[in-house]
């Protein structure tokens, strides 16, 4: 007898299977903002949705922030070596930790529902989301005086939340019970169940379409095309071994000299990303899991070229990544980690984005600065808790070729997935009076396409507060200059208390404080290109748009500003730029 093969993919096909599981996880997104309970979703967009195959390999992470879902195969993968065969209909799962069950860090819950068509497995739909409170040593999920990954909430392998159609009541009690805000983590608990519920029925509509004795082809099918598409990105760097890295200046605790290393090999359409040569794994929460890791390496390669390549686990098949253990991209236990998915992915992605620019000058970027951001935790009037996150010290985007970076766009591993929250609404859901939230002057790195400027952000706070501060961006410059451009200006915290005492906030720690205002002012982006070259015109209308001051594009950019403010003095430009 011969052997039968399957008819070839029609790419028509093959693209509209893309867009719908694309489409399902954007729908999910949809659910998921529209009914969880805390601002941290509803408003600020915190959380991931992705879908994984039978097999547990990501083939769509359409909606959320990247470095969330990047690892997301990690998490699924758990799911089946843990529960094999016993994986039924209507079964729920729920995991968190980054050393056993795939996670990033443990605030981050995965709920992920496998989806079943005519009996059998065919994929899963899956929310990553931060949870706003988890136990811990810190009200916010952020402890950053952790030193141990025991001092930083409550650790989930991977569990049946929901056993065919029926939730554990047991469980569900054990959460509610490890954590500050259960009424809070109740409500997004069931947001991000019904998001996978929407998620897997149309899921399995799609399956049933292309049949399911040819889904899993077309998923293989996505996969490929993925493949083919990065290869020919990989194309276009110059093979060599590209070297970069990036300075941590801080376990947490105190100064310290380490570094994010790595090593890019290009040879035969292949990558090798070897990260031998960074520092030991440290004493705070800095520290990264494998799953992390990995998403940080996959967003710094995707993000590098064209925005439509597809995003899925199939484009970074010709990618071998080496994360030796012990050190900060691979820590073993009981390293604490909550902080890893904004920093040290920023350095990871940072000596990525250095090492592919020397490879492909061109595409080369300008650094993004770093957050100083802080949790805020205290009673309100009624005795109740509430947790509130300080997004608004965000940082900046850096510069390229043809654009200036974004203003405080918010962390580089969220590549803007992440919005600031309505100020009406916090100061209506907080003890809170927001006095000013703007663009921050002259804190944008110079170039001919200059940085993102960040924010001049103060706050009144009403009552005596829980800071856990995790300000990577206080002090020097966090962002770096590109192709002749300058890293934007550090960044500063401070508080004034009622007494009139002003205290500066340290990178990190824990502290309690009584009513006073909390001032930030986050860093700038880098600058692209020699500033000297920068079209009068733009920096004009910096000028006037109050990202860059009169005296600041004399001195940097050589272009006067008449008296008024309103236009260019010519010949004084022309003398400062001969």
């Amino acid at each position: 007898m011969t052997a039968t093969t399957s008819p070839p993919l029609d790419p028509v096909t093959l693209a509209l299977v893309q867009n719908r599981l694309d489409h399902i996880s954007h729908q999910m997104g949809w659910v998921m903002t529209r009914t969880a309970r805390s601002p941290i979703f509803s408003q600020s967009h915190d959380f991931s949705c992705f879908i994984a195959d039978s097999r547990g390999t990501l083939i769509s992470q359409a909606d959320g922030i990247p470095i969330h879902t990047g690892g997301g195969g990690f998490a699924v993968r758990a799911i089946l070596r843990d529960f094999g065969g016993a994986i039924e209909p209507e079964d729920v799962f729920l995991l968190n930790d980054p050393y056993t069950a795939g996670g990033n860090h443990l605030p981050d819950w995965v709920i992920a529902r496998p989806v079943f068509v005519t009996g059998a497995l065919v994929a899963f739909a899956c929310n990553r989301a931060h949870q706003a409170d988890i136990g811990g040593g810190a009200a916010g999920t952020y402890n950053s005086a952790a030193t141990e990954i025991f001092h930083e909430g409550i650790r989930l392998p991977v569990l049946k939340l929901i056993e065919r159609g029926r939730t554990r009541d047991d469980l569900w009690r054990l959460l509610m019970l490890n954590t500050r805000l259960p009424e809070a983590l109740d409500g997004d608990l069931r947001a991000m169940i019904g998001s996978t519920r929407i998620g897997a029925d149309r899921l399995a509509a799609l399956v049933e379409e292309l049949g399911t004795d040819r889904a899993g082809d077309f998923f293989e099918g996505v996969l490929a095309h993925a493949d083919r598409r990065f290869r020919s990105c990989i194309d276009r760097l110059a093979e060599g071994v590209w070297r970069a890295e990036e300075s941590v200046d801080n376990d947490c605790f105190e100064p310290i000299d380490g570094r994010i290393v790595v090593a890019l090999t290009v040879r035969n359409s292949r990558l090798v990303v070897d990260f031998a040569g960074t520092s030991p794994q440290v004493k705070g929460f800095k520290n990264s899991s494998i799953a992390n890791s990995t998403s940080a390496v996959f967003m710094a390669l995707s993000s590098f070229f064209e925005p439509d390549l597809p995003r899925n686990e199939g484009a970074f098949r010709s990618v071998e990544i080496r994360l030796p253990e012990g050190t900060l991209v691979n820590a073993r236990p009981p390293a604490p980690m909550t902080m890893n998915t904004v920093f040290v992915a920023h350095e990871i992605v940072h000596v990525m984005w250095k090492a592919l620019g020397q490879a492909l000058p061109e595409r080369a970027s300008a650094g993004w600065s770093k957050a100083v951001h802080s949790v805020t935790a205290g009673l309100k009037d009624d005795g109740s808790r509430y947790v509130m996150y300080q997004w608004a010290g965000a940082p900046a985007g850096g510069g390229v070729e043809g654009r200036d970076g974004f203003h405080l766009i918010g962390h580089l591993i969220t590549l803007g997935g992440l919005t600031l929250p309505n100020l009406e609404t916090y100061e209506q859901l907080y003890p809170v009076r927001f006095r000013r939230q703007e663009l921050r002057c002259d804190s944008a790195g110079p170039g001919r396409f200059r940085g993102g400027a960040g924010c001049d952000y103060e706050v009144e706070m009403f009552t005596a507060a829980d800071y856990a501060f995790r300000g990577e961006g206080v002090g020097a410059p966090s962002s770096y200059g590109a192709a002749g451009g300058r890293a934007g200006v550090g960044g500063a915290v401070t508080l004034t208390l009622a007494d009139g005492s002003e205290i500066q906030a340290p990178k990190y720690g824990v502290q309690r404080h009584g009513p006073g205002i909390y001032h930030a002012l986050s860093p700038g982006g880098g600058g692209y290109g020699d500033p000297r070259t920068r079209d009068p015109a733009r920096v004009l209308r910096d000028v006037r748009d109050g990202v860059v001051s009169a005296a600041a594009a004399e001195r940097d950019y050589g272009v006067a500003i008449t008296a008024d403010g309103r236009g260019i003095d010519a010949a004084r430009t022309a003398a400062l730029r001969a």
